[in-house]
């Protein structure tokens, strides 16, 4: 689609053509098309890997439901407990995917436009630039998570399908495989990981947007690198490690403070003991009190606001590289 295809589609016409415009315009919700139709990988990557993922594990499931089957029998062991694990690595693998799509796009999403001097047409429109920074902080932050979660349900229930059938073929039961399968805590579970790891890794994608807005090239390096030189800094003249603590912290960090296996109290000291067992899809073990009540959170989505606040002062008084 051409740039004047594109404005006329936004409302925004030429002037000799400004009497007869009755387009209501609406700059927010065209700025994330606009990023859609200039980034398809937001979409098609997280697509072709849950592709690929299901395709893994229907030649997976035609080898082996048969030898399950009959070590189920052997060990009288429950249909569930085996029917739900290829369930689980599709959701993971998105999430990855997710986490991966999002860093690169951040990285390249102002850095872009410069280059290729289509800040020029942009600029020309009657877009904030607090509406351009917004709309491409929403794809990390809101539209990719929406696409991650669609795309894991309707692998699921592929994978159900497709379990089901293999079960099926091979005169099994499958009112007992599927009849303690918890989805409902399974789809909470999804919505929930993707809440928590998108409002965690929020700060990344703000710092990876900064980057993208400063930088003329290499916006990898220029992300990465002052983190690897502090960290070396550190090392060498004080023989600690917090700056690599903190970089730890920051992409693991979120599955300790959203999950748990559980707590009990100590009685002498009001220490918070953990303790094992429970199924991981039981929502008695996530943690939304915890996850909220931690600092780490809250100073991560302090920076976003200020490196938001920093990046459109950058757009506003950038142009082409």
């Amino acid at each position: 689609m051409s740039s004047l295809n594109i404005a006329e589609e936004m409302g925004v016409v030429a002037p000799e053509r400004t009497a007869t415009a009755t387009h209501l315009t609406r700059p927010f919700l065209w700025s994330l098309r606009r990023e859609l139709w200039e980034n398809p990988t937001i979409i098609g990557a997280p697509i072709v890997i849950a592709s690929i993922a299901i395709l893994t594990i229907l030649f997976t499931l035609l080898r082996a439901t048969g030898p399950f089957l009959i070590q189920l029998n052997g060990r009288n062991i429950e249909p569930s407990s085996i029917a739900v694990l290829p369930l689980l690595p599709v959701p993971f693998v998105l999430g990855v995917t997710m986490l991966g799509v999002a860093i690169f796009y951040s990285l390249d999403a102002l850095l872009g436009e410069r280059q290729d001097r289509t800040i020029l047409f942009w600029k020309s429109l009657p877009v904030s630039d607090t509406t351009t920074v917004l709309s491409k902080m929403a794809i990390p932050i809101l539209v990719l998570p929406v696409v991650t979660f669609i795309l894991a349900v309707v692998s699921e229930v592929a994978i159900f399908i497709i379990e089901t059938i293999a079960l099926l073929a091979h005169h099994a039961s499958v009112s007992s495989a599927w009849a303690s399968i918890p989805v409902l805590s399974l789809l909470g579970l999804m919505a929930y990981t993707l809440v928590v790891v998108t409002l965690w890794y929020a700060p990344i994608y703000a710092w990876c947007l900064l980057v993208s807005a400063w930088a003329r090239r290499a916006p990898l390096l220029w992300a990465v690198i002052p983190f690897f030189v502090l960290a070396f800094f550190e090392k060498i003249a004080f023989r600690t490690h917090h700056v690599i603590d903190f970089i730890k912290n920051r992409f693991a960090g979120v599955f300790p403070a959203a999950f748990t296996s559980g707590y009990m109290t100590d009685g002498h000291n009001h220490d918070l003991v953990a303790y094992s067992g429970g199924s991981p899809l039981s929502s008695a073990l996530w943690t939304p009190g915890h996850f909220l009540a931690t600092p780490a959170l809250w100073l991560g989505l302090l920076f976003t606001a200020l490196a938001l606040f920093l990046i459109i002062r950058l757009r506003r008084s950038s142009g082409p590289i």
